[in-house]
């Protein structure tokens, strides 16, 4: 559902003439970025479910790890863009156009590719250094540093203070800075017609239903010390499994944009 449903956005903004807008572009991309982060996770989390012996290589573990966090803080931050995009778009109406040109847009999405790949890349190298010679039972359907500390021969406190101020400190920037742009987002659209502002609304309700899938969960488990992790397992299923699943159907049913090129498409491939 998460491959055909984020797969079916991605084709449909990539031959679709009526979005090409920066808006849909940030959208493929989020859908191209959900399909590789799922991927990650679910294929093994399924061949986990239909096996008696589960097990992962600690090599296979730190990959697991490496692309969990790399893809995810990629989301992270095209919220965040998508965000900025909304509030050019609403509150720089005139300068939009000059503003989010291709070549910013590639660059934002860029940056958002980056940013994961150093994030991830301070993950591995914390974990890599860890002695592992007790338990192996990894208490979680994927590989994620804290329940990976558990295993370590020896006290993870700081190592787990660095993860949750490394992660914490992207979770807080970014929910801030779209807390702050759907604030200024809301103030500006008093000044619209009736007609915009339910447009506006439209488009941007869209966003925030995502954000809170995503970032309620993350900022759950990555904004405090670890404890338990039986509540852990059920709140990441959540942005692992069911945001991903869920985003296709949230952008497509609330975007007539969307829902008028797919409907074309189908007309096309009918005939």
């Amino acid at each position: 559902a998460t491959v055909v449903g984020n797969g079916l956005i991605v084709v449909t903004v990539s031959i679709s003439p009526s979005l090409r807008s920066p808006m849909f572009l940030f959208l493929s991309y989020l859908s191209l970025v959900e399909i590789c982060y799922s991927s990650t996770i679910v294929p093994k989390f399924i061949t986990d479910l239909l096996s008696t012996i589960k097990t992962i290589s600690l090599k296979g573990c730190l990959a697991q790890i490496f692309f969990i966090h790399f893809f995810g803080v990629i989301e992270a931050f095209l919220l965040v863009v998508m965000a900025y995009d909304r509030y050019m778009a609403i509150c720089k109406p005139l300068h939009y156009i000059n503003i989010m040109s291709h070549p910013v847009c590639h660059m934002l999405v860029s940056s958002s590719w980056l940013a994961g790949f150093i994030h991830s890349i301070i993950q591995i190298l914390i974990a890599i250094p860890l002695p592992f010679c007790g338990p192996n039972v990894i208490d979680h359907y994927f590989c994620d540093l804290q329940p990976l500390f558990k295993l370590a021969c020896t006290d993870t406190s700081m190592e787990g203070v660095v993860v949750m101020a490394n992660s914490g400190l992207i979770s807080i920037v970014s929910v801030l800075i779209l807390v702050s742009s759907y604030v200024i987002i809301l103030f500006n659209l008093r000044n619209h017609s009736a007609e915009g502002r339910r447009k506006a609304l439209s488009t941007c309700a869209s966003h925030i239903t995502v954000v809170v899938l995503f970032f309620g969960p993350a900022t759950f488990l990555y904004l405090r010390p670890s404890s338990t992790f039986t509540e852990d397992k059920l709140v990441a299923v959540f942005y692992t499994v069911i945001t991903p699943m869920l985003n296709p159907i949230v952008y497509t049913l609330r975007n007539t944009e969307m829902k008028n090129a797919m409907r074309k498409l189908w007309i096309k491939k009918e005939k």
